[in-house]
């Protein structure tokens, strides 16, 4: 378009980013190719990650049922009925975590008998002058006129307040919540399943804001490297292979030669908790 003055005017390019691709950019830029630019083949499924999504699918089914129906053994059926073996290394061990995943999401449930929450897997976002930030959140919670961004975890792994603090992917989605639901959004909470323990943090406007900043700064790094990549540039040189320990569970380290030499690959089991 030309403006008043005569001059060609080209608005910029917003890309469009989630939390996951920014932080896929982050650890290994070679990932992030072969995962959302190449779109390659994937591994096979591991337990851990099964786990996981069957959780978030009864909690989904859950919260969609009417109010009346909702108790733990409406929420540990729906572990039943979402079940997926793949990953395990045979019945027995899919049978014992199972009930470990019914036991988790009947007592979850039980503590919060009630809770109608604001939004549940709901799809939020937020834009600046240089991105489109969006991504689904686990579960939105009202807090008197506040909104409470909620992440589900099921890894064996303890967490505290400082992973909330620290998770850029949780500030992200307090910004596009507010932005989404036009209500304010400072608090994030991580709630693992498997402990209870709920782990939070309240952001104020500074920290929001540098977490905003810090995904322009990486999602203007990845757009131009995908630019030139289209315009011919070597994707050796523009997204060069990150080695660290998750290699050995990359989903794409079939296509990473140095991934599968530096880390060897565990068992799809490997990760559960003993």
């Amino acid at each position: 378009m030309t403006g008043q003055l005569g001059f060609d005017f080209v608005a910029p390019r917003l890309v469009k980013v989630t939390p996951s691709r920014l932080g896929t950019w982050r650890d290994c830029p070679r990932r992030y190719r072969l995962g959302y630019l190449d779109r390659t083949s994937r591994g096979g499924a591991r337990a851990t990650a099964t786990l996981g999504a069957v959780v978030h699918l009864a909690l989904r089914a859950y919260y969609a049922l009417p109010p009346g129906r909702r108790t733990p053994d409406a929420a540990a059926a729906l572990v039943d009925r979402n079940w997926n073996g793949e990953g395990f290394r045979d019945a027995a061990q899919q049978r014992e975590h199972r009930e470990r995943a019914r036991g988790w999401v009947a007592a979850y449930v039980a503590e919060r008998a009630g809770d109608e929450p604001l939004g549940v897997e709901q799809w939020v976002s937020v834009s600046t002058d240089r991105i489109v930030a969006e991504g689904r959140v686990d579960r939105i919670d009202a807090r008197g006129r506040e909104a409470v961004v909620v992440d589900y975890k099921t890894g064996r792994r303890p967490l505290t307040d400082d992973d909330a603090r620290t998770s850029e992917a949780l500030a992200l989605y307090a910004v596009a919540t507010a932005r989404t639901l036009r209500r304010p959004c400072t608090r994030v909470e991580l709630h693992h399943l498997p402990t209870g323990g709920v782990h939070a943090h309240e952001h104020d406007e500074a920290s929001l804001a540098a977490a905003v900043r810090r995904a322009e700064e990486t999602a203007a790094e990845l757009a131009a490297a995908t630019d030139a990549l289209a315009d011919g540039g070597d994707p050796e040189v523009l997204f060069p292979p990150v080695v660290s320990p998750s290699c050995g569970t990359c989903e794409v380290r079939r296509h990473c030669p140095e991934g599968r030499a530096a880390v060897p690959e565990p068992a799809p089991w490997d990760g559960l908790a003993p």
